[in-house]
C-alpha cells in the first residue's frame, strides 16, 4: 500500500505523539490517564492486570525471584496478556497504554482497605522489579533520568581512594569488577534496604551504591510513591462511591474471581448423596470439609455456612431435589422438624437454584469472595480457615487430618505471609501427595474438580494411590465413619462408587 507524502507526515507525527505519551516501557505511574474509555474496556483492562498480579503472587512463592525459571514464566504471562515486556519494542504503544490505564483502575479498587493496599503494593513491586531488571544498562540510565533519579556518580579518583572499603562492603565485588562498576553517591534515606542488609559502604551520611544494586534504590522510591498515592486515592473514595456505574465494578474487582464459571456443571446429578461423606475427605477443600464436618456434628449451619456450602454442593453437581433432601435429612436430626424446615429453610435453597425470588441462578463462592467478605463470628463455620482461623487452631486441625509437621510449618508460613490461597494449594499438594499441582487455585469448586481428575489418574503424581491404600481416606477413616448420618458401607463399596465419578471428571 502506498501513502502520499502528506499521509506519511501525518502518520509520523502521530507516532511521535504516541512516543511522547509513553517514552519508556516502564514508569512510576505518576500521572493518571485522562482519556475516556468505555465501561467494557475499563473492566477488561482491570481483569487482565488482575490476572497478571495473581500470577506474580503465585510465582513469588513457587519460584525464587529473579531465577531463570521465574523470569521465563513471568515473561510468558506478560506476553499472553499483552503487557510490555521488551523495552526495545518500537510498536508497543497499545501495550504501554494498557499497562498505564490498568494500573490506575486497580489502584482505585485496591485502595479501599489496608489489606488490599498491602497486597497491591507487594505484587506491583515484584512486577516492577522484574521489568526493571530486564532493562539494559543504557536503558536503566535513561529511565533513572526520566524518573528524576539521576544520582551523582562518584569520580574515578574517589572510587580508587575508597577501593578497599567498597570491595569489603559490597558482596560479590572483587577489585577488577569494582574498577568496571559505576558507583553512585546516594542519601542514606534512599538506601535503607541496602544499609539494613549490609550491602553498601556508608560514609558521612551517604551510601556508595554500585550500579548493579541500583534497583533496590529505585524500588524503595517506587514503594514510597505508590504507598502515598494509594493513601491519597483512598481519601477520594467518597466521590467515586457516589458514581453508581463505577462503584459496583470496583467492589467486584477487589473481590474478583477471574477463572471458570462454576454455576453450571456438566456433572449435575452425577453425584449421589451417599458419596458426599467420602468426597468430603478426599476432594473437598479445607473450608468445605470444615463446613461438612460441622453440619454432620451439629445438624445445623447458620446462614453464612448454608450459603457457602450449599452453593459449593450445587457447583459439584447436586440437583435441587438432592439439595432439599440432603439439608432436610440433616436438619431434622437436630432441633428442626420437617414442617419448620419446609417453611423456614427450603425457600432459600430453591432461591439459590434460581427457582424463587428474582430467579437468579447463583454462582458458587470464589476464594476471594470467601476470604474478603462476611467474616465468621462465634458459632459460625463459614469463611476461609487459612484466613479466619487462629493459627494454633488451624495447626490442630491440620494435625488431626494427618498433615506432616513439615507441611504444617509450610502452610503456617504462607498464612503468616497472608498467602491464603497458596496455603490452600499447599494443603492440596500435601493431601494428594503431589509435588506441584501445576495450576493457580482460585475457587473451591476448582479444587474439587482438580482433585477428582488427579485421583482418577488425570494428573501425574509422586506415588500411586493404590500402593498407599487410598492414603487420605485411610488417614481420615474415623472422621467419615463416626458420622451419625454416614451409611454403613464398606471402604471397598465407597471406593467403587467413587471410581465412576472420578473417571467422569477426566472427560472433556
Amino acid at each position: 500500500m502506498e501513502f502520499s507524502s502528506r499521509m506519511r507526515q501525518k502518520l509520523a507525527r502521530l507516532a511521535g505523539d504516541r512516543r511522547e505519551v509513553y517514552p519508556h516501557s516502564l514508569q512510576f505511574y505518576l500521572e493518571p490517564p485522562t482519556e475516556s474509555i468505555s465501561l467494557v474496556e475499563f473492566e477488561s483492562l482491570a481483569i487482565d492486570r488482575l490476572k497478571l498480579l495473581k500470577v506474580v503472587e503465585n510465582l513469588g512463592v513457587s519460584y525464587v525471584r529473579n531465577t531463570d525459571s521465574y523470569k521465563t514464566k513471568l515473561e510468558s504471562e506478560l506476553r499472553k496478556l499483552k503487557f510490555p515486556y521488551r523495552a526495545l519494542a518500537e510498536d508497543d504503544y497499545e501495550a504501554r497504554r494498557k499497562d498505564h490505564i490498568s494500573h490506575f483502575i486497580l489502584r482505585l479498587a485496591y485502595c479501599q482497605s489496608e489489606d488490599l493496599r498491602r497486597w497491591f503494593i507487594q505484587q506491583e513491586m515484584d512486577l516492577f522489579r522484574y521489568r526493571f531488571n530486564q532493562l539494559t544498562d543504557s536503558l536503566m540510565q535513561k529511565f533513572l533520568e526520566h524518573a528524576n533519579l539521576s544520582f551523582e556518580a562518584i569520580s574515578e579518583d574517589l572510587k580508587n581512594e575508597l577501593a578497599s572499603e567498597l570491595c569489603a562492603s559490597t558482596p560479590g565485588l572483587t577489585l577488577p569488577k569494582m574498577k568496571e562498576q559505576m558507583f553512585y553517591k546516594v542519601g542514606l534515606a534512599d538506601a535503607v534496604d541496602l544499609f539494613r542488609t549490609r550491602r553498601v559502604f556508608i560514609k558521612d551520611g551517604f551510601a556508595y551504591v554500585p550500579f548493579k544494586e541500583i534497583d533496590a534504590i529505585v524500588l524503595n522510591n517506587y514503594r514510597t510513591k505508590l504507598s502515598k498515592a494509594l493513601a491519597l486515592t483512598a481519601r477520594s473514595l467518597p466521590s467515586i462511591q457516589s458514581d453508581e456505574r463505577l462503584q459496583p465494578l470496583l467492589n467486584h474487582l477487589s473481590h474478583s474471581y477471574v477463572g471458570p464459571d462454576y454455576s453450571v456443571q456438566k456433572n449435575t446429578g452425577k453425584i449421589s448423596l451417599d458419596q458426599i461423606d467420602a468426597l468430603s475427605v478426599k476432594s473437598f477443600p479445607l473450608c468445605m470439609r470444615q463446613l461438612h464436618r460441622a453440619l454432620r456434628d451439629n445438624h445445623h449451619l447458620r446462614h453464612g455456612g448454608r450459603m457457602q456450602y450449599g452453593l459449593f454442593l450445587k457447583g459439584i453437581g447436586l440437583t435441587l431435589e438432592q439439595a432439599l433432601e440432603f439439608w432436610k435429612k440433616e436438619f431434622i436430626r437436630g432441633k428442626v422438624d420437617a414442617d419448620k424446615f419446609d417453611k423456614g429453610y427450603a425457600y432459600s435453597i430453591r432461591h439459590n437454584y434460581g427457582k424463587e425470588g428474582k430467579r437468579t441462578d447463583y454462582t458458587p463462592y470464589s476464594c476471594m469472595k470467601i476470604i474478603m467478605s462476611n467474616p465468621p463470628s462465634q458459632g459460625d463455620y463459614h469463611g476461609c480457615p487459612f484466613r479466619h482461623s487462629d493459627p494454633e487452631l488451624l495447626k490442630q486441625k491440620l494435625q488431626s487430618y494427618k498433615i506432616p509437621p513439615s507441611g504444617i510449618t509450610q502452610i503456617l508460613e504462607l498464612v503468616k505471609g497472608m498467602h491464603f490461597q497458596l496455603a490452600c494449594q499447599k494443603y492440596f499438594e500435601l493431601t494428594h501427595d503431589v509435588d506441584d499441582i501445576g495450576f493457580s487455585l482460585n475457587h473451591p469448586n476448582q479444587y474439587f474438580t482438580e482433585s477428582q481428575r488427579l485421583l482418577s489418574g488425570g494428573r501425574e503424581v509422586k506415588k500411586e494411590f493404590s500402593n498407599s491404600g487410598n492414603f487420605q481416606q485411610k488417614n481420615n477413616s474415623q472422621e467419615s465413619m463416626n458420622s451419625n448420618s454416614t451409611p454403613t458401607t464398606s471402604n471397598t463399596e465407597a471406593d467403587a462408587e467413587l471410581e465412576g465419578l472420578e473417571a467422569y471428571f477426566t472427560e472433556d
